[in-house]
């Protein structure tokens, strides 16, 4: 069977966690979509890891870890995060890097920090990875697979096509120098060998232990908010953020996904463009003292080191996320964090132009709403480590219960704390 964990909001949700928890209890954890963007925290008996690329189950021996053909798959990132792991002490993982995987090229990364600065007071507030443009070549066909690099007149040919086009928009358009075949050559020859011990049929492989009655998990980056057809255009990324996406970019067939496992936070979070709509963010000092007690060391991007910006849970976005991921459960995280409030607004709503909705609006819509707040009485006391859901204060368990009814898909998991086993399981109302 598959399960599919990804996210209900803006990403940042703790992912990770979930994923390297029920990771334990799988064959084959597989990333389906983007690149080294985003993080993904995790904290276990190895110590603390911010994983950029590889998917969460290479802390477990008995895992197959597969990279999925919707990667974009940054492989000197890769590389050094196998490397960084090694050194801490975790064991070499088990790992597949699909052959159809595409390459995420030192000209993505230079072209995505060109257009940010060409774009100046109107950029996306990319992390400036590469993502955008990556995602453009693969569609308009010019990009390089991994199994191109075992294929060298094929390499050339498809890498001089490239750096012809390229060439023209850094020479003319962003008034940058060109880039240098040989060079960029030489480096994916050096790269080739770096990645070869992994590379391999993950097609026929990921459909060969579905054969076999396999767990397969499937881990997705950033969340439905983020996603470039269904999430808040255009400030979303380049690649699907949808579990139906796993289909495609982990190459396994939609009958097979039975579990879609939709990751919320206790309240919201967001890394990105100021420019962005995020209705129920708190501000000023009250978002200060959130962003400094929310996740295991405060809310700053795993990749990035930017202060995300917080508000309160945001049940709008959140019944509209899990929506659309088709979530069959969610998993409630960082529930600990609010201990310390007295009372916690919960958005319910939105007023656009003088009329409240709880439908999630397009973007042109979204960028006029206001947030309408019930607040709730908090629980003053610390949670963190819980592990028996009856043991919760009766108000931490009526806020969860508050939140199950308004985005209308199972909380079966609450967690408690950012450690593995920091969690409690829930018989839901629903």
């Amino acid at each position: 069977m598959v399960k599919a964990i990804v996210g209900a909001n803006w990403g940042d949700e703790g992912k990770g966690k979930i994923t390297d928890m029920l990771a334990e209890q799988s064959d084959v954890v597989i990333r389906f979509q983007g690149g080294a963007n985003a993080g993904h925290t995790i904290i276990n008996d190895y110590g603390r890891f911010a994983l950029h690329i590889l998917p969460s189950g290479v802390f477990y021996p008995h895992i197959t870890n597969v990279i999925g053909n919707g990667v974009a798959l940054d492989i000197r990132k890769l590389a050094d995060e196998l490397d960084a792991l090694t050194g801490q002490g975790v064991p070499a993982p088990n790992l597949i890097v699909s052959e159809r995987a595409q390459i995420l090229m030192p000209y993505h990364v230079l072209q995505d920090a060109y257009e940010e600065e060409r774009l100046g007071g109107k950029a996306f507030g990319s992390t400036k990875s590469g993502i955008a443009p990556f995602y453009s070549d693969k569609y308009a066909k010019t990009g390089i697979q991994v199994c191109h690099l075992f294929d060298e007149p094929m390499l050339k040919e498809r890498l001089g096509r490239a750096v012809e086009l390229k060439n023209v928009l850094f020479e003319h358009l962003y008034h940058k120098p060109a880039l240098d075949f040989d060079e960029l050559y030489a480096q994916l020859l050096e790269l080739r060998e770096r990645i070869r011990p992994y590379v391999g049929d993950a097609v026929d492989f990921v459909h060969g232990a579905l054969r076999q009655g396999k767990t397969v998990l499937l881990e997705g980056q950033l969340g439905s908010m983020k996603d470039p057809d269904l999430g808040i255009f255009p400030m979303t990324t380049s690649s699907h953020t949808l579990a139906g996406f796993g289909c495609v970019g982990a190459a396994v067939p939609p009958t097979s996904i039975q579990d879609v496992i939709c990751v919320t936070k206790a309240y919201s979070s967001c890394v990105g463009s100021k420019t962005e709509p995020f209705i129920s963010e708190v501000t000023g000092q009250a978002g200060d003292e959130l962003r400094r007690r929310g996740g295991d060391k405060g809310e700053f991007g795993a990749t990035t080191g930017r202060p995300r910006r917080v508000g309160w849970f945001d049940a709008v976005a959140t019944r509209y996320g899990c929506m659309v991921q088709g979530a069959t459960q969610v998993a409630l995280t960082c529930l600990d964090v609010l201990g310390y409030l007295d009372e916690i607004p919960v958005c319910t709503g939105y007023e656009i132009d003088g009329k409240v909705t709880d439908v999630f609006p397009t973007t042109p819509a979204l960028t006029r709403a206001k947030p309408v707040f019930e607040t709730l009485p908090g629980w003053k006391c610390d949670i963190l480590g819980c592990t028996d859901y009856d043991a919760l204060p009766e108000n931490a368990k009526q806020y969860v219960d508050f939140l199950e009814a308004h985005i209308g898909a199972p909380i079966r998991l609450v967690s408690t704390g950012p450690k593995r086993h920091e969690i409690t399981r829930r018989e839901t109302k629903l």
